[in-house]
């Protein structure tokens, strides 16, 4: 699976066949992270940081759509919906 992508990134990295691997399945996992899930995993870290909610919720709603396939517009009040139901 993606044996061209690691071929690559062996050939420009020091990472081993199996590292490579590794790195690419992380990566296509944390793209495929459904939209409501990063929503409550980036809640999560922002709060941890000491953000508010006011801030926390703007910064998830400009980051959304550049997640790998963007998921539909949604409004703070949906954001809000997500983290607390």
């Amino acid at each position: 699976m993606h044996e061209e992508l690691v071929d690559h990134l062996t050939r420009t990295t020091a990472l081993s066949r199996g590292e490579a691997l590794r790195v690419i399945q992380d990566v296509l996992a944390y793209f495929d992270e459904p939209a409501e899930g990063f929503v409550r995993r980036r809640h999560r870290e922002l709060q941890g940081q000491g953000l508010v909610n006011a801030a926390i919720f703007e910064q998830i709603e400009a980051e959304l759509p550049y997640r790998a396939v963007a998921p539909p517009e949604l409004s703070l009040r949906q954001l809000r919906r997500i983290v607390y139901g």
